[in-house]
């Protein structure tokens, strides 16, 4: 209640454009038919409101009406169309109805590939919250919550697991009962002769007929009923499962007919083999004189045939799965055990033995239904949305000519230095510099950008990741514990293991592959040989090399959650990294050094996401403390992005000096930006974030672009002479890895970035 009269005092406006996503008539299932009655309720409710929505399309020929985009469920690019779509639209809001098997992918991640694409608040409702998830349902599930502005669930238990179990913010849930039809409490006789069942004592359920739905212990319990009751009708209402019959035919239907042939009470069972229309439904629940839903399953937390039936005032008689213990409390129904039919028998025939207590439930059941309309979900449902669009950052007044300015993520200079063994290091100008072959340092990096990289191929992501991971799978050397880093041109090693930088930039990159890797099976490799190389990085000494790895581990302790090794690198060398800025730091030197060098913002990056994983205000507040300090020695005068300088390295207690820039550092500073960002909410880091980024663009000493528009390129970095031409495969990736970063950002901060000059 509390958090109602909250929303109700901010009194936000319903928005008044949403995309609403899920299934819809005429396809037949529950999820259409709710998708279908919530956007009817939208619109009877919020006439003003334009409401597009879009179905995924199951491939089974359906014909939806003009007004119903569709979404190829298991087509990646449908997504990437729909979410350009969804931006184009003026839509400002939203509102996706989430169940695992309607979208394509593992465990429907290919979901995530369209709400990542969108700069929209998202509200997303959750049909199933599993308790015991796998690996696939939670990472996809846990990507939702993070995407998403809130979460609505039907059942004050799904809300707890949400908490428990997926670890989500208990303000970021609400609770909104399944919608419910208005109609009036009227008497079963009344309807029954519509249907032909006058003089019958009707039981019913209604539903798509498939196992886990109990109807044989219905049915088994259909004899002891008979014999209290000769004029009992059991009805079971509803087509079979689409997915079942596509699997094994009517196989299942006919399993229940012969068992009431067994029994013999098949004149006393009629299955109405039909997917009838929502008013058809209602009728015949207000014909039923008792509703049942004796489901074997625990765990369902909706059931929308339940919701229904206590709409119109049945008494209804259920097994006590996590739905009906809920709605059904406080004796507003009747509970049985699971498989139990002579449990189910007695409560059944009690209650058609006593009229007046069955009359006496009707009313109860009828009172509850009406706290449940659609009209009042339609309303709860729009005050939060409304909410999020006010509540969202404010976009720049010019966002869109901001966001011609950015550079979408290009793996043409990428491949272009790339060959079957991997990334070659060096480029003369643009072309691959053979002689100094490839190194484990840049094809980790390489394999971090083909994890996250958006709206490519996925056969040529799998390529290029398997060829990435190859090289880094080959690096381990595990006689010495450590990544070799240099590899000739012939394939020979340089030596037997590599700096421990290279080693914590390995580490890493399994650490982010096993996290985000989009083709899981890239996600298990990585996973696989993190845990086999983890602890030896324990012994690593040098501070950016320490930070590496921790950037590593927090990624994969995000992929497993509790992941011991992770866990120890975070906190041995976090706490190290506090014990480093405590020695060095003066007053006007909050640094973990006495020097700058490369690289710098990992260290409070790494600091940022340690403390996000691990829940360490420490780790959080000298993170920003020590990022805040960085990013204001980034900044020149005219107030553009100014990378450390190499010439800087070295000198104790100095300001850094301006040349040679490297693109290393801007990407490291977008990277921390964004870790700021996650673990603050201040939107001053968004903007530290997109100053570095024009950087690559030509806001910066020289104002000349380093990013070449044409083939995703970056030169190496910018001399006091000018820019340093040669296109090596650290600076291509450094922008390439910067796009990816500042466009989850904005995506994150719903904006995007303001105008930048030209590009090369």
């Amino acid at each position: 209640m509390d958090e109602t009269a909250s929303r109700e005092a901010f009194a936000p406006e319903a928005p008044a454009h949403i995309a609403l996503i899920g299934n819809a008539l005429p396809r037949r299932c529950g999820m259409a038919t709710f998708t279908s009655d919530t956007c009817d309720a939208l619109a009877a409710r919020f006439p003003a409101m334009t409401v597009d929505l879009y179905a995924m399309d199951d491939g089974s020929g359906i014909a939806y009406p003009e007004h119903i985009a569709t979404i190829d469920q298991n087509d990646p690019a449908a997504y990437r169309a729909a979410a350009r779509k969804i931006a184009e639209s003026g839509a400002r809001a939203i509102w996706l109805q989430h169940e695992y098997g309607i979208f394509g992918g593992t465990a429907g991640e290919l979901i995530l590939n369209l709400l990542d694409r969108v700069n929209l608040p998202v509200l997303v409702t959750l049909h199933t919250v599993l308790e015991k998830p796998g690996p696939d349902e939670r990472r996809v599930l846990e990507a939702l919550a993070r995407r998403a502005s809130k979460l609505i669930v039907m059942a004050e238990k799904a809300r707890e697991i949400l908490r428990r179990v997926y670890g989500v913010a208990d303000a970021q849930i609400a609770v909104i009962p399944h919608g419910v039809p208005d109609r009036p409490l009227v008497a079963p006789d009344s309807v029954k002769p519509r249907f032909g069942f006058e003089g019958r004592r009707v039981i019913l359920t209604f539903g798509l007929i498939a196992p886990g739905k109990g109807i044989e212990v219905m049915i088994d319990a259909m004899p002891r009923i008979v014999a209290a009751h000769p004029e009992t009708l059991y009805v079971v209402l509803g087509a079979t499962h689409p997915n079942l019959v596509r699997r094994e035919g009517e196989a299942y239907r006919e399993k229940l007919h012969a068992l009431a042939e067994t029994l013999g009470v098949s004149d006393h069972v009629r299955f109405i083999d039909a997917f009838v229309d929502p008013d058809e439904l209602l009728d015949y629940l207000q014909a039923a004189d008792v509703y049942v839903t004796p489901y074997l399953n625990r765990d369902q937390i909706t059931s929308g045939t339940l919701s229904y039936a206590v709409s119109v005032g049945k008494p209804v008689v259920a097994t006590p799965y996590i739905h009906a213990t809920e709605i059904l409390d406080e004796n507003h129904g009747v509970l049985v055990n699971f498989g139990d039919s002579a449990q189910m028998a007695a409560a059944i025939v009690r209650l058609l033995e006593d009229d007046a207590g069955r009359d006496a439930l009707a009313e109860r059941a009828y009172a509850r239904g009406r706290t449940m309309l659609w009209s009042r979900l339609a309303e709860r449902a729009a005050m939060i949305l409304g909410e999020m669009e006010q509540r969202a950052p404010m976009r720049l007044g010019k966002a869109m000519t901001a966001r011609a300015s950015l550079l979408a993520p290009d793996l043409t200079a990428v491949l272009r230095m790339s060959d079957s063994t991997g990334m070659y290091q060096h480029g003369v100008f643009s072309v691959p510099d053979r002689h100094h072959g490839y190194c484990v340092d840049d094809n980790a990096r390489a394999l971090m950008l083909l994890g996250r990289i958006e709206d490519i191929d996925e056969s040529q992501r799998d390529q290029w990741m398997t060829v990435y991971a190859s090289f880094v799978q080959h690096s381990w050397n595990p006689d010495h514990g450590r990544f070799r880093n240099f590899m000739r041109f012939d394939r020979s090693w340089c030596e037997d293991f590599g700096s421990e930088d290279s080693h914590g930039r390995a580490l890493w990159s399994l650490g982010v592959t096993a996290r985000h890797a989009p083709i899981q099976k890239h996600a298990d490799w990585a996973a696989n040989l993190f845990d086999r190389t983890a602890h030896h990085a324990l012994s690593l000494g040098a501070p950016r090399a320490q930070a590496f790895a921790m950037l590593g581990a927090a990624a994969m302790f995000d992929a497993r959650r509790g992941h011991g090794a992770s866990r120890a690198i975070l906190e041995t060398f976090g706490d190290q990294l506090l014990a480093l800025l405590a020695e060095s730091r003066r007053p006007d030197w909050p640094w973990f050094e006495a020097v700058l060098a490369y690289d710098n913002a990992r260290l409070p990056e790494a600091l940022l996401r340690a403390g996000i994983a691990l829940g360490r205000e420490d780790y959080r507040e000298c993170g920003l403390q020590t990022l805040d300090w960085i990013a204001g020695q980034q900044i020149a005068p005219e107030g553009h992005f100014r990378a450390v300088g190499t010439d800087s390295f070295g000198r104790a207690f100095e300001p850094p000096m301006p040349f040679d820039q490297q693109p290393l550092e801007a990407q490291a500073t977008i990277d921390a930006c964004e870790a700021a960002f996650e673990a603050s909410g201040d939107r001053r880091w968004v903007d530290e974030a997109r100053r570095a980024y024009r950087w690559f663009l030509g806001e910066n000493d020289l104002d000349m672009p380093l990013a070449t528009r044409n083939d995703g390129g970056c030169f190496d970095g910018l001399m006091p002479t000018g820019i340093n031409r040669n296109q090596g495969a650290e600076s291509i990736l450094a922008l390439q890895l910067a796009s990816c970063a500042i466009s989850r950002l904005s995506k994150a901060a719903t904006a995007v970035a303001e105008p930048v000059g030209a590009v090369a």
